[in-house]
This record gives structure tokens, sequence and C-alpha cells, in this order.
């Protein structure tokens, strides 16, 4: 069990050692039942936020991921606020409804969380999970108000369901504003919202996160790359078939919260 407290840090690095090995076929586990189910989201939750605490994002108090909840589908789980990153526990969760009030638990959420993940997650019944914080290379990246063109491998898996939020509501300050994210989100798995940072969407928390981990690299190599040679549509389309698949985001997440020192 992760929880919060002195030994959140044994726990965690438990819950990492009791990983399965990874294999090329590896996926999201199956779990039916709703409190397994339930468990399983929070603990993937959690992992997520140490691994964004691990790479210094969130210090300055931006950014949220959240989990909706299998049962109560209109709610969702969330970090609450004043709980750093990579200190998240267990126990430092909380469900947050459609009106965004705290659950049978006391304790804050940072309000923009749920100005942007409630409408995302009211438009998208297809997805669990969003996550959104501002990174060194998302943000500036952001502040170009530009899709991502194909310069890398890990930019086909945005071909075709990515867009940019033009907007100039920067600091998300009403449901409308999360509303006006998720129409230009659509369908797609980012979105690149302008002056701000990115935001991901997918099936299960480690889908999301491994999406949003592949679309911080895409914008480091937009910021870096002075002369690119981008990959051609028909190269990215059949590129796509491989890495633009779901269980592509699930795996590059597995990857990161073995590979990094917690």
């Amino acid at each position: 069990m992760l929880r919060h407290g002195t030994d959140v840090a044994a726990a965690y690095h438990g819950a990492v050692a009791d990983l399965p090995e990874l294999h090329p076929d590896s996926s999201e586990p199956e779990v039916t039942d709703p409190d397994r189910l339930r468990r399983h989201r929070c603990e993937r939750l959690v992992l997520a936020y140490r691994l964004f605490g691990s790479l210094r994002w969130g210090e300055q108090g931006d950014g949220h991921i959240s989990a909706r909840d299998p049962e109560r589908t209109d709610c969702f789980w969330l970090l609450r606020y004043g709980v750093p990153f990579g200190q998240a526990g267990i126990d430092d969760l909380v469900l947050v409804d459609p009106d965004g009030r705290v659950i049978g638990a006391s304790g804050a959420i940072n309000p923009t969380a749920h100005y942007i993940h409630a409408p995302v997650h009211a438009a998208r019944p297809d997805i669990v999970c969003a996550v959104h914080t501002h990174t060194p290379y998302g943000t500036p990246w952001a502040a170009c108000a530009r899709p991502f063109s194909m310069l890398c491998q890990e930019a086909v898996a945005f071909f075709g369901c990515h867009s940019v939020f033009d907007d100039g509501e920067v600091d998300i300050l009403s449901v409308d504003g999360g509303k006006r994210i998720a129409a230009a989100l659509g369908e797609g798995r980012l979105a690149i919202l302008r002056n701000h940072g990115l935001l991901t969407v997918g099936a299960n928390v480690d889908q999301a996160v491994g999406w949003f981990l592949m679309a911080e690299r895409v914008a480091e190599v937009h910021c870096k790359a002075p002369h690119p040679a981008p990959i051609s549509d028909e190269d990215a389309e059949r590129c796509f078939a491989v890495v633009g698949q779901p269980q592509q985001g699930w795996k590059t997440f597995n990857w990161a919260i073995r590979a990094r020192e917690l």
C-alpha cells in the first residue's frame, strides 16, 4: 500500500520493485472488479505524480494528473493541494465531483485542475486520465502556438491526433475555459495549450502519462533543432501504425518508472 508520511518512500520503492518484467507484448492488465480497479488506478496515479516529481516538474505548484473513478464515472481522483508531486501517496488523493467538490475527505484542490479536467473528462467518456503540467520544453513550444511537425520518431505518435488550443485564456479561470480546451482537443490525444503547455489524455493512467512524456520529448526536438528535415506524411503514416498505437504510450510510462532512481 502506498501511504503518505515517513514511510512513503519505502512504500513507493516496494511498489516499483513488485512490477512485473516488461516484454514487447506487455500491456495494461485487465481489472474488472471496481474496488480493485479503483485501487489500481490510484496506485498508477501516485506513480505518475512521483515520476513527475523526480523530473522536477510541478515544483511551482503547477500541473495536475487526474484519473476517472470506475464507478462514479463523472468524478475523478486528483492529488490534494499542497502535496509536492514527489511525496504523493494514496492517502493524498481525493475524489472530485463535477462541481469541483472533494467527496468524503478533507483537503483542497487546485481550482484550475477542476476547470480543465472536469470538462475534458465529460467530453471524452473514452478516456480515464488527463495530464497537464508546465515543462521545460512543452511550455516554450506552446508559446509558438503551432502544432508539432514530424521531426522525430516520437512525433509520429501524434500524427493526425493532436491540436493547438489557440486561446488567450492562458490561466484557465472557469469551466468554460476547460470546455474550450476539450473542444480543441476533440478526439485527439494531445492539445498544445497556447502560451501554457501540453495536455494529453489516454484510456488509462499509464497511456496518458506515456503520451505526455513523448510529447515533451517532441517539444524538446522542436526547440533544439534549428534546421530540421521533417518526416514525410507517407512515412509518418506508416510509422504511426506502430509508434502511434495506444500500447506504446503505456510502455513509455512503464519504462520511465523502472528507469529512474526515485
